[in-house]
């Protein structure tokens, strides 16, 4: 490569560096190299040892040390990035330890619209995108619709969390106009009691949707 090109290469790397979100560094990706290494010492050794569960989740990590700290920077402090590696993290445990159905539909877990609107984005439609160009699996974004709005999770007890989340769920516009013959999969940021996902799917099981289960980044549920 030529002299000029590296140098050139390296003025444009620099303007293109940003600080990581977990630690300021300077780095070119969303996650400095160090902080990689930490969010990588989360990572579930067996993340699909909850598959055979009543409802079947699949985990890349604990949320816990740095991959709590990139879930709240990308939920709380304007960081959507920080979905792009997360989902494909996620895809690529995915990848290796289940043997992916092809067949299967992906769909997020949806926000309220008003909080969305807030917000900006929901985060767990950012992560399925980075999943689905992983595995290849299709996106439906707008599978599932939040019609009821609920108080934060944060703080209830389990049964508090299930009455909370009761009818929040719908089918959304994708699903109304043509309802899959084929299993859904969601994908959502945190699995903690299970309250979320047993009203979604519940919300698709009415509609005659098989559900084959959850994957999400984290859960606060120790590995079996």
């Amino acid at each position: 490569m030529p002299t000029w090109t590296k140098n050139l290469k390296g003025l444009l790397n620099l303007f293109l560096e940003s600080n990581c979100p977990l630690c300021q560094r300077q780095t070119s990706q969303e996650f400095c190299q160090y902080c990689v290494k930490q969010l990588h010492s989360c990572h579930l050794a067996k993340p699909n040892s909850r598959w055979q569960e009543s409802i079947p989740v699949f985990a890349w990590g604990m949320y816990s040390g740095s991959l709590k700290r990139a879930i709240a920077a990308m939920k709380y402090e304007n960081h959507p990035q920080v979905a792009r590696p997360l989902g494909q993290w996620l895809g690529e445990a995915w990848l290796n330890s289940l043997s992916c159905d092809r067949r299967l539909i992906v769909v997020p877990i949806p926000l309220h619209p008003s909080k969305q609107k807030k917000r900006g984005y929901n985060q767990a439609a950012l992560i399925a995108e980075s999943f689905c160009q992983t595995t290849g699996l299709k996106l439906k974004q707008s599978g599932l619709a939040r019609v009821r709005e609920t108080e934060a999770q944060f703080g209830l007890s389990a049964s508090g969390r299930e009455k909370n989340l009761a009818e929040a769920f719908a089918l959304g516009k994708e699903f109304s106009q043509c309802r899959p013959d084929v299993p859904v999969l969601l994908i959502d940021d945190i699995y903690t009691t299970g309250a979320t996902a047993k009203s979604a799917i519940s919300a698709l099981h009415q509609s005659g949707i098989a559900v084959e289960g959850l994957a999400a980044v984290a859960t606060a549920v120790k590995e079996r």
